[in-house]
């Protein structure tokens, strides 16, 4: 692993040393008496420090619990008392910081602060004992996602979920078995998605991974591209069309690169094709959930078809089911993605949620919530939660749909359609539409463009302009939060 940050410079670390530093932080944690299925939480920036908490405390048999560096004090305390953290790994600007508000929290005992402290205590371990014995179904880290409650909701996965993402190293990262990928991704190690492509799967399988800390614009991940030799280039759809807007940057700059790759939201037919237009590569997509990480994909042996979320990868026998019936739904039917229980890369429990469990387990199926449809070619569609398709008129929208296709007029940096009630009887379809830097675009040439791309009723009525969408910490857009106080500008007007 090789991380550049903005203020400390480069650092690396082999696998040789990294498996030295897991075992000593291992070793570190039993010294303090924390004990196999104990939580440790882990909240640091991207740095050689976060694989060795991050291992090191699943090394021991702990559960780590990852959280982000975004997080507000009262945030970090909530997660510490929910999750009954023994101990925390933090940086130490960020502790001094917030120190006060989280002394004293649940179960907390110690706190371990990274950099120069860290690397002072692993160097004064002498003595490492073998690696906990787990078991696959045991538990080994304890991530947190949006609550339906308003609190983040624990999403605790076993040992086993290595293995249940498998599929996706040879279907969705194309791997080169003989080589030497070398993987720059611009995420966060925190967020599910990255936890995965940048950390777990790629040190599993022998891979580099470069990773970035500090002030993030269009030009800093092909320069870290071409600096590296990277051949892999993960990242999400906002990435990707600003390096297209604010970059002259093309193939010739990057000639390793050579696979990319996308998750967290829709990529525009637009922005895919633009791509392909000037590095020459396709953008494969995937769908995934903290629940599972990503288990759907477009893959290497099939075309690509702009929009469509691909298909379930060999290993996953993900469904479209009747949610009610758990009968398969027929292809071209909308029906709710459902897992089976026995797929390795399924979430062990909701953390202290037993109900939660209950209602979303029934039959041997894990039922994610999430909606699509399957053409009759094999591809998926997905349409996102049953609280996103807008019911408009009798009509059943997808937002993602219309969202697609706005992204492709070139005055579009972002869209997010909603539905917004006018009365108790009516609920129109909306688009809230985040224009391209330096553009003079109107409401009503937008509008235009829709009803000229999309059937009628999947059309927004209203167009909206607005500088910046409300998201969460991980930058997943809230569409409830949408609404047109946010907006600077409104077709009709």
């Amino acid at each position: 692993m090789i991380v550049e940050d903005d203020a400390l410079g480069t650092s690396s670390i082999t696998y040789r040393e990294l498996a030295d530093r897991t075992s000593r932080f291992a070793q570190l944690l039993r010294g303090l008496g924390i004990a196999a299925g104990d939580r440790v939480l882990v909240r640091l920036p991207n740095s050689i420090d976060y694989p060795t908490a991050f291992l090191g405390a699943i090394k021991r048999g702990a559960i780590a619990v990852p959280t982000s560096t975004l997080l507000t004090p009262e945030e970090v305390r909530y997660l510490i008392e929910n999750s009954g953290a023994h101990a925390m790994v933090i940086d130490s600007t960020s502790w001094q910081s917030m120190r006060g508000a989280i002394e004293g929290a649940g179960r907390l005992k110690h706190v371990i602060l990274g950099g120069s402290s860290l690397a002072e205590r692993l160097d004064k371990v002498t003595t490492l004992e073998p690696p906990e014995q787990t078991r696959s179904g045991d538990a080994a880290y304890l991530v947190y996602t949006s609550g339906t409650t308003g609190y983040p909701k624990g999403v605790l996965h076993g040992h086993r979920s290595l293995i249940g993402r498998a599929p996706a190293a040879t279907h969705w990262f194309d791997f080169d078995p003989g080589g030497e990928d070398r993987i720059v991704h611009s995420g966060k190690f925190n967020w599910t998605y990255v936890l995965g492509s940048a950390l777990m799967d790629p040190l599993y399988r022998g891979k580099t991974v470069i990773a970035h800390e500090g002030r993030n614009d269009a030009s800093t991940w092909p320069a870290l591209v071409a600096k590296h030799r990277a051949t892999i280039f993960i990242g999400v759809p906002t990435v990707y069309r600003q390096i297209l807007q604010k970059t002259t940057y093309r193939k010739d700059d990057v000639p390793t690169l050579r696979h990319c790759m996308s998750a967290g939201e829709h990529l525009s037919d637009e922005m895919f094709a633009l791509w392909k237009e000037r590095f020459g590569l396709d953008i494969y997509e995937a769908v995934g959930m903290s629940e599972i990480s990503y288990y759907l994909s477009q893959r290497k042996d099939r075309p690509i078809r702009p929009g469509s979320a691909g298909f379930a990868q060999p290993g996953h026998d993900a469904r479209l089911l009747d949610p009610e019936t758990l009968e398969e739904v027929p292809a071209g039917d909308e029906g709710m993605i459902c897992i089976p229980e026995s797929d390795p890369g399924l979430f062990l429990k909701y953390w202290n949620l037993p109900d939660e469990d209950a209602r979303l387990r029934r039959g041997g199926w894990f039922l994610t919530g999430d909606y699509a449809r399957r053409d009759p070619d094999g591809y998926l569609w997905f349409l996102g939660r049953k609280d996103d398709i807008i019911k408009s008129f009798g009509y059943r929208v997808s937002p993602y749909e219309v969202e697609r296709v706005m992204k492709g007029h070139p005055d579009v940096a972002d869209c997010a359609c909603v539905g917004e009630d006018v009365d108790p009887e009516k609920r129109l379809v909306v688009a809230y539409v985040i224009p391209r830097e330096g553009s003079d675009v109107k409401p009503e040439a937008l509008l235009a463009f829709a009803r000229e791309h999309l059937a009628a009723y999947k059309a927004p009525r209203v167009v909206y302009l607005a500088r910046e969408f409300p998201r969460t910490r991980n930058g997943k857009i809230l569409r409830r939060d949408i609404t047109p106080r946010i907006a600077t500008a409104r077709s009709g007007d």
